[in-house]
Order: C-alpha cells, then structure tokens, then sequence
C-alpha cells in the first residue's frame, strides 16, 4: 500500500490554486495547503498514482484536463447542508413569497424555485415538502424545483435521495412519515424521499464561473445559501449579478446568514435578515 508521505510542493500548490480559482471560483488561499493533501489523496488512492508530483503531472497534462479536473474539483468542494437549513427562511418563503405569487399570479403559471448550490440535495427536497404542503391548501398551485451543483458526486447522492435516519431528524415526525420511505432492511437505518418528492426535483450540473447559466426560465425565488462564502468579493458579486439576471423582478433571493451583499452593486433589496427582493432591471 502506497505512503503517500510527500508533500504538495510549493510550485505544485500554487498551480493547482491558481487552476481551481480560474474554472470553479474557489480562493484557497495560501493556507489551506495540508486540506488540500488529505483531499488530493482520495484520488491518488482511485489513481494508483504514488505521489502528488505525479498526480500533478498527470492533471496538467491533456489526458488530465480532460479527464481529471472535473473530479478535483469534486473533492475541493465543500458539500455541507441539512434538511430546514436556516429554517426561518422556510417559513418567510411560506408566509411571505408564496402568498405574494399567489395572489399576483392567480395560479397562471408554476412558482419557479431554485436551490443554486444543492449539494447532495436537503435544500431543494426541504422545498419540495414545503411546496407540497402549501399547494394542499391552496388549490391550483403548481411549482417548480430547480437544484445545481458543480460537483458530479454530490448530484449523484441528490438524485438518490436517500439519506441516514440521523439526517432526516429536523423534519417534523409527521412530514418525516409522509415524505420518507423507510429501508426495508432495518439494520441500515437508511430513508428514501417518496417518488414524488424526486421527480418534483430537477437537477443538473453548473458550474458558477460559467459566463451564462442558461436557464429557460426565470425564478421566483432563489436560495444561494452559504455558497459564496467560499469566493473573494469580486467573485461574489459577478456570481450573485448572474444569479439575480435569473431571478425575476419581485422575486425573493435568499442567501446564507454568515454572509453580506453590503455594498454590492447588485439589483437586490433587503427584507428580512440574509432575503433580498430582486427590485429592477
């Protein structure tokens, strides 16, 4: 079995910051190099490649920028989320927006949601029960649910939609017996999300450093929830300008606690502590 004792070099880290800050906005900086290591190393385990010198020649290479980046950048990211994250923003999307759309839309077309960093996937199911419960006392409200991530990996574990006993325990016990199904193997105490939940969820890979999202329709409201935390402030802000283009006048924008849009030239104003509404063109 392989040490792996070296270290990444300092030429090799500052090339493989640079290249992830250039595809996938990720600032790490000069000080997360041992992070680095010990998640670099998953895939010179998958590899069979001996050292990080060689893991790095390999990635800068054209067969590796191919083949590789994409599943670097899946062991940079941080994927860390619950079900009712933050769950006075569930409750303002309840109380607030839907009633809003409701009564100036009368039902003519579906609520647009999107959860624009979806990890492996309780934000947007966390939505799909939410929606779900409001259209059974709100006859004709139809929705839809958009979720993206830049990790391959994290969308896989989404669409699966299954999950430990132990995650699932912020949902109210009898939203957790509705919406989740139990394993039938009993020692695994493992759930799955209804098929109903996982078809009302759409998902797909994106990447916040692409120059369009393309999205083929505008949101109502969108939850970009301690994402950007992970940028430098430019970066922050040309991501949350491309976001709010796809969020339609009116609509809410819903972000992380820990983070701020102060002085960000951006068309977005507050309403509640971390929701902003999309004011202008």
């Amino acid at each position: 079995m392989t040490a792996y004792s070296e270290s990444i070099s300092s030429r090799d880290y500052k090339r493989l910051c640079e290249l992830i800050y250039r595809y996938a906005g990720i600032n790490l900086g000069t000080e997360r190099k041992i992070m680095l290591e010990v998640r670099i190393k998953r895939r010179l385990r998958a590899l069979d490649i001996p050292s990080y010198g060689a893991y790095c020649d390999y990635l800068f290479g054209h067969q590796g920028m191919k083949e590789e980046l994409i599943h670097l950048i899946d062991v940079v990211t941080t994927n860390k989320t619950d079900f009712f994250r933050e769950a006075g923003h569930f409750d303002y999307l309840l109380q607030n927006t839907l009633p809003e759309f409701v009564e100036r839309s009368a039902n003519a077309r579906p609520f647009v949601i999107w959860s624009a960093g979806c990890s492996t996937g309780e934000e947007p199911y966390t939505m799909s029960i939410v929606l779900n419960e409001f259209a059974q006392t709100h006859l004709g409200f139809r929705f839809r649910i958009l979720a993206s991530d830049i990790s391959n990996t994290v969308l896989a574990e989404a669409e699966s939609g299954i999950y430990s006993e132990t995650e699932i325990e912020p949902v109210a016990p009898h939203l957790r017996r509705k919406y989740f199904m139990r394993s039938r193997d009993k020692s695994q105490a493992r759930v799955r999300v209804v098929p109903e939940l996982r078809r009302q969820v759409e998902f797909r890979r994106l990447n916040f450093m692409d120059a369009d999202y393309q999205m083929l329709e505008k949101a109502d409201a969108v939850f970009c929830r301690n994402v950007i935390i992970y940028f430098d402030r430019p970066t922050q802000e040309r991501i949350l300008q491309k976001i709010s283009n796809c969020l339609l006048v009116g609509g809410h924008m819903f972000v992380g606690h820990a983070e701020t849009l102060h002085d960000m030239a951006l068309p977005l104003t507050p309403l509640a502590p971390a929701i902003y509404r999309r004011t202008h063109v």
